[in-house]
């Protein structure tokens, strides 16, 4: 599941202001875990970041982007750049998808 709408609506009590903060808010945390886990040297900084953006997308309903994360946070360091553009590319799925389910 890309996102859970009946998830989000559960957590805000059906506040769509409140929906609306948080996945404005869930962007920014993305932004900042993706520029991280790009700039990661260590393996403690890079789990950080997808632990982090893995939490935060799960706290929304975005499971998809959740496991992403996941399997980022758990990817030896040779994998790292792929694992970027595989969390990239589920974030982007994942808001065109809450947007999507917002608009509704």
């Amino acid at each position: 599941m890309i996102f859970d709408r009946d998830h989000l609506a559960r957590y805000t009590a059906g506040d769509a202001a409140l929906e609306a903060e948080l996945v404005g808010l869930l962007r920014e945390q993305a932004e900042r875990c993706l520029s991280a886990m790009a700039a990661a040297s260590d393996p403690n900084a890079w789990k950080a970041a997808a632990h982090t953006l893995k939490g935060a997308a799960r706290g929304v309903g975005a499971f998809a982007l959740g496991e992403a994360c996941q399997r980022a946070e758990e990817a030896p360091q040779a994998a790292w750049p792929v694992a970027v553009v595989e969390v990239r590319r589920a974030a982007d799925t994942a808001f065109a998808e809450i947007e999507t389910a917002l608009s509704r």
